[in-house]
């Protein structure tokens, strides 16, 4: 549903819930005397108030650049805003419009937690509350799919809707990774063990067979989202076309309450980034985006994640670009005294977990036509482990999380995931880019915000690493910063 607020309204706060099962999309039309909000953007940006072609927000263009994420509240759009887990905006009257006035509270500080003494983890309630938060949100007349891997947070949700008993209404579906990552093998034993019938989709395909189907999502897709595994999604119908108006089943959105600990490396540097990244601008100068180098200039708080390419070359190929390293300075400021369980949390699971990582769900599931559930983003869900006590949650020694998780899985179902280990989902871009090139390279130079002569350069750069030394950092720029990018520009429908 699509509410709106006008100047002769009285002033309004808009909140989501804890963690964000339902952000709220906020759309300001040019005369800032109205806005309209809906917990759905696609139905937002469908809607005939909505003036379209929407304008393309330079701020924002320059965060998926050199950052691969815009950070919430703003968007690629410049009038649409998202208001995520610790967002509220505060609506009042300037005159005769209205004024926007966002702000940020971390929700889930580990310093406000229950103590141990004062309340035990219920392995049982934890399993009934991830299963009512599932089950609440099927809608029965449409199959369900669980996108399920070998690790904690599919796995409880499987071990959750298992003791429900709901075996026969949901598949789990796992994606074959190439090499050591792939988890389909594990993920059909646990399948098995619990009762599920299971599904592998493969990483097969011929891409330039399927160009087509890579382009319509292109033009359908409600915001552009640089995961490195975002155009695996367009292509799963093509192999399972019953996902397509199902009930989609995702494991995320846990780690902004369960918290994300800093590795050993990210605390070394987030003590020298204070120290090194003032040599950024003069590093620059000598090395490309795609140098690994570079990284030992970020700032602290784009340790938590971040890369792309660097202001002065994103610089080269617009005529606009914001220097993101501004905002992350700001950022880290206002923590600045912050634990750094806390810091780390507060800044990647808000920002590139929700808007990546969980938006890449988000956004197929969208282009589906299904109805995508979030069950550890459920507002239940999450008040529960806010209180839970650290000690259940993370240890600070061996920096391992999702203890409770663990626990439950290994006393319930023998799966032990420290044996296991981090696999996590991995999709071959290098191949898809190499398979598809021509397509590749015809996005990149047809896209009206690039400098002619500087995106071919650049491009050819690049290009030259991928094809003739194998270079990682070079695929991941090409594809993520700038396929992705100029393909969703040249394409996409709410912007043309």
């Amino acid at each position: 549903m699509i509410t709106q607020h006008t100047i002769v309204d009285p002033p309004k706060l808009l909140k989501s819930d804890l963690a964000a099962e339902f952000p709220i999309y906020v759309y300001v039309f040019k005369d800032k005397k109205q806005l309209i909000y809906s917990t759905s953007l696609l139905e937002l940006l469908d809607d005939n108030r909505v003036l379209k072609p929407l304008d393309v927000s330079e701020e924002g263009l320059s965060f998926l650049l050199q950052c691969g994420v815009v950070p919430p509240p703003n968007t690629i759009y410049s009038d649409v805003y998202i208001i995520g887990a610790g967002d509220s905006l505060s609506i009042s009257t300037k005159g005769d419009k209205l004024a926007l006035s966002f702000s940020y509270k971390f929700e889930f500080s580990n310093d406000n937690r229950s103590t141990p003494e004062d309340m035990l983890p219920d392995e049982n309630h934890i399993l009934e509350l991830v299963a009512k938060s599932t089950i609440s949100r099927i809608d029965s007349n449409s199959p369900t799919f669980m996108f399920h891997s070998a690790g904690k947070d599919s796995n409880t949700i499987a071990l959750a809707l298992a003791e429900a008993g709901w075996q026969e209404k949901v598949t789990l579906v796992t994606h074959k990774s190439k090499g050591d990552a792939d988890e389909s093998i594990i993920s059909k034993s646990i399948a098995d063990k619990l009762g599920f019938k299971h599904i592998v989709l493969n990483e097969t395909l011929d891409y330039s067979k399927n160009i087509e189907k890579i382009n319509d999502y292109f033009l359908h897709t409600v915001l552009p989202v640089l995961d490195s595994v975002t155009l695996a999604y367009p292509l799963y119908p093509i192999q399972l076309p019953e996902l397509k108006g199902s009930n989609v089943i995702d494991g995320g959105g846990n780690d902004i309450y369960m918290c994300t600990p800093p590795s050993k490396r990210d605390s070394l540097f987030f003590n020298l980034a204070p120290h090194l990244s003032k040599f950024s601008g003069l590093l620059n100068q000598f090395t490309n985006s795609e140098n690994k180098i570079r990284a030992l200039t970020r700032t602290k708080a784009e340790w938590c994640g971040f890369s792309g390419f660097s202001y002065d070359e994103s610089r080269r190929l617009t005529n606009f670009q914001t220097d993101t390293t501004i905002f992350f300075k700001d950022l880290q400021q206002n923590r600045f005294n912050w634990d750094s369980f806390d810091f780390k949390t507060s800044i990647l699971t808000p920002i590139i977990a929700s808007e990546m990582h969980i938006r890449k769900i988000r956004c197929a599931t969208d282009y589906w036509g299904s109805n995508c559930i979030l069950p550890f983003a459920n507002q239940a869900v999450a008040e529960y482990f806010q209180k839970l006590p650290e000690a259940y949650q993370f240890d600070r020694t061996t920096r391992k999380n999702k203890l409770i998780l663990r626990k439950i899985l290994k006393n319930k179902i023998d799966l032990d995931s420290d044996s296991i280990g981090k696999k996590g989902y991995v999709f071959d871009y290098s191949s898809l880019l190499t398979s598809i090139f021509p397509d590749v390279t015809r996005e990149i130079h047809s896209c009206r915000l690039w400098k002619t002569s500087e995106i071919r350069s650049t491009c050819k750069r690049l290009e030259y690493k991928v094809l003739n030394t194998n270079d990682n950092s070079a695929a991941k720029i090409l594809y993520l910063r700038l396929y992705l990018v100029s393909a969703w520009l040249n394409r996409n429908k709410y912007i043309n």
